[in-house]
């Protein structure tokens, strides 16, 4: 980037003997959270399994264990470069506010004082996305639910989850962040592909509407998107690019294209990675100007203690289950992360 950068929770730099400068760094993250339910049966979603007496034994203790394991995570991502948690998480798979006040408020997180927006989707099994933010980071000033319509063959509606929309301010600038959990890829990828383009479809109608009133907004989309930066969802109906050379004023910019080509994934199956955690986001937001909030790097979150360490699927994100069985593992993902710099005044 043409940058010396040398980081800590502030960035310093010397160029050529001039005067040292110095910049903010905000981590962005997203983490799928696989199955965060309380224990609770709720009798207006199909979480029988998550409970007590359901399938999977889903007790308090278990539940707890849960909640110390991804607060763990969260307060770790970016931090090796940042020296502190994210200032803004994405959240999908989860239940409902409660666990996510739980979340936020274990001693792994407290003291970072998350703000939580969040709206329940009409999701058959319950899950929702939700966003966590520092307060001290971020001053949220708008947020809502937009609705994914879907019907099946037989013009059945077929309930998922909704997209959640924030804007606010940080470092003196708007900013929106759009999270996503776009349809599963149940009964084959090629079958449920038009269910993402239709999720898609609305991500490009919300992403519009916010540059009809303003042109020049700064919006990040991130979500677990259920496909890969080079299907059509991404390529075709958002038109994502993955180079910068490629990028013009309206262009979305999608740094995860370039990490899937090299073979990163966040998720596997049957010795396949995926990477279906992603983000992308406006081209005003990739630029040389630091006295503007601007993009840096983005990577994935996969450190030793989170995969897992041997067998069949020794590397694998460490699930919270595995062939049924108990593991007291993580996430079936790995969190997905990127960074943005500001010249600090």
């Amino acid at each position: 980037m043409r940058l010396l950068i040398c980081l800590l929770v502030l960035i310093s730099t010397s160029l050529y003997g001039q005067k040292s400068k110095t910049y903010t760094l905000r981590t962005i993250a997203f983490y799928n959270c696989e199955n965060l339910f309380d224990t609770v049966n709720d009798s207006l979603t199909f979480d029988d399994d998550r409970t007590p007496e359901g399938r999977y034994h889903w007790t308090e203790e278990r539940y707890l264990q849960k909640v110390e394991n991804l607060s763990n995570v969260i307060s770790k991502i970016g931090a090796e470069t940042s020296k502190t948690s994210p200032d803004i998480v994405g959240l999908c798979e989860v239940e409902n506010r409660d666990v996510l006040e739980d979340l936020v408020q274990h001693p792994n997180l407290r003291e970072k004082n998350y703000g939580i927006i969040h709206f329940d989707s009409p999701d058959a099994r319950g899950i929702d996305v939700a966003l966590l933010y520092k307060k001290a980071s971020f001053i949220p000033s708008s947020f809502k639910s937009h609705r994914l319509l879907l019907f099946d063959e037989m013009s059945e509606r077929k309930y998922t989850r909704d997209q959640l929309v924030v804007g606010g301010t940080m470092d003196r600038e708007n900013i929106y962040f759009i999270v996503n959990h776009w349809p599963s890829r149940r009964g084959g990828a090629a079958k449920s592909s038009p269910l993402r383009v239709r999720a898609a479809l609305l991500n490009k109608r919300i992403i519009d509407s916010i540059q009809e009133l303003d042109l020049d907004a700064k919006i990040i989309a991130m979500g677990d998107l259920n496909d890969d930066p080079i299907d059509d969802s991404l390529k075709k109906i958002l038109k994502t690019k993955g180079k910068i050379r490629q990028l013009d004023s309206i262009s979305l910019y999608n740094p995860m294209e370039a990490m899937f080509k090299k073979g990163v994934g966040s998720l596997a199956y049957r010795d396949k990675w995926n990477l279906f955690d992603q983000m992308f986001f406006t081209a005003n937001l990739v630029t040389e100007d630091r006295t503007a909030l601007s993009f840096w790097k983005a990577g994935i979150f996969a450190p030793s203690f989170i995969r897992t360490e041997k067998g069949r699927f020794k590397g694998y994100p460490l699930r919270t289950y595995s062939g049924g069985s108990y593991t007291a593992g993580y996430s079936d993902h790995f969190p997905s992360y990127l960074f943005l710099l500001k010249e600090a005044k």
